[in-house]
């Protein structure tokens, strides 16, 4: 009698490994049609197999998926491209330093957040998960918001009660950022539903990583926009890595996330994720489907996660320092930059001078951050407010516990040395 086995997904590299992708299944660009809006979901089920890709090695748009944008509008994607790669790198800078509990980065996935922001329009609703940043920056958040979120001073969103990168923006449009995997998903299938009761206009779009699509919210989210047809994009963000488990124990492995969709009855579309003009055309399509009562689509994004999976992460403990370079699908910043050069519209020095401004920009505003409070400086938040926006009528016990604070609060303070003789004495001591 044999005996059966059980299969245990493996990485295709491990540190001190040659990194080895040959399991990605990539289409040549331009090759892949792209459909009527209107097509069924069962007549186009290749594009949850297939990759749709735009932009070749040598910076070319080729194919029928190209979205034929202007230079300008190319140049303020790679704009908000490097903008969020840049302000990525101050935060992670600053957690080493102390000045920040946590960060997490979104190097090598800048195109997702940004092309898929810039094709959808502003009224439309974003769930976005703790890797999207760039819908921030698309839309037009201050980045000092953001940082003093990461720092939770005196001017944090949150007023320090959610972790650093949980941001949301109501007047943006942008969900709060939630820690607890996949929820997004059937939030903004339920607000899609609703914009759909109202006769409304707008759709919704909400992002998860591959392992998140473990969850069964993932599958609950499916389940209802496929039945009542939710006006709602749902992406799975493929950046091969959930922290330190590989996606095949997702299900990877055996079919692409995009293919779940058909299941379910939605067209599912599998994506080059560092390709800014294909993400673009795809979230354009799909956001076009979506809104002419087309019902929902499934998007695989296939991306890298080139930096460690937060501040508190050793990736090469789990994969090969190398592999990012050997990501075959390139670095989406500077696939954008080369095909603008190719058009005439853009070069090395613009680029550079690109950078200098924004690096400048980027320490501005964390200077002006700062002035808000860190971790280790103040001003600080007044401790008062942890009772605040919770309760609509505070119950009796928690008005009793705000006095009973407010009184130490008030004691500590008369207790404590006015700022004028500390200073005094340190200036004598200096003497």
């Amino acid at each position: 009698m044999r005996q059966s086995r059980l299969h245990v997904p493996h990485p295709p590299a491990r540190p001190g490994e040659k990194p080895d992708f040959s399991y990605v299944q990539i289409s040549a660009p331009g090759a892949v049609a792209r459909p009527d809006t209107r097509a069924p979901a069962l007549e186009i089920e290749h594009l949850g197999s297939e990759m749709v890709r735009v932009l070749d090695g040598q910076g070319q748009a080729l194919g029928p998926w190209n979205p034929h944008l202007e230079p300008e509008e190319l140049q303020v994607a790679l704009r908000h491209m490097l903008l969020t790669r840049l302000f990525d790198d101050r935060m992670q800078r600053m957690q080493r330093q102390g000045r920040i509990s946590f960060y997490m980065k979104s190097t090598g996935e800048e195109a997702v957040a940004v092309a898929q922001a810039m094709a959808l329009r502003p009224g439309d609703m974003l769930f976005p998960s703790y890797r999207t940043q760039g819908l921030f920056v698309v839309r037009g958040k201050s980045l000092v918001d953001l940082m003093c979120q990461c720092l939770s001073n005196t001017r944090d969103m949150c007023s320090g009660r959610q972790m650093p990168i949980m941001y949301h923006w109501a007047t943006g449009n942008i969900f709060s950022i939630s820690g607890n995997l996949a929820t997004q998903f059937p939030q903004a299938v339920g607000w899609a539903m609703a914009a759909a009761i109202k006769g409304e206009d707008h759709i919704a779009a909400a992002w998860l990583g591959e392992g998140a699509s473990a969850e069964a919210d993932f599958h609950h989210a499916l389940t209802f926009a496929a039945v009542y047809q939710a006006p709602v994009i749902l992406n799975v963000v493929n950046n091969q890595w959930a922290i330190s488990s590989f996606q095949g124990f997702a299900g990877g492995e055996h079919r692409t996330f995009a293919r779940r969709g058909p299941g379910y009855g939605i067209p599912g579309v599998r994506v080059d994720g560092n390709d800014f003009l294909a993400v673009y055309a795809v979230t354009q399509w799909a956001a076009e489907r979506a809104r002419a009562s087309g019902g929902p689509t499934l998007i695989e994004l296939v991306t890298y996660r080139a930096a460690a999976h937060s501040t508190s992460d050793d990736p090469a403990r789990y994969r090969p320092k190398e592999e990012w370079q050997a990501w075959p699908l390139g670095d989406p910043i500077a696939r954008l930059r080369e095909h603008l050069i190719r058009l005439g519209e853009w070069s090395e020095e613009r680029h550079q001078a690109l950078e200098r401004e924004l690096d400048a920009h980027v320490t501005a505003c964390w200077k002006e951050a700062v002035t808000y409070g860190t971790l280790t400086e103040g001003p600080w938040l007044d401790p008062l407010t942890m009772f605040e926006d919770v309760f609509h009528e505070m119950p009796a016990n928690l008005e009793r516990q705000r006095e009973e604070l407010g009184r130490l609060v008030q004691n500590r303070a008369a207790a404590a040395p006015p700022a004028h003789d500390a200073d005094t004495q340190t200036l004598a001591g200096e003497g």
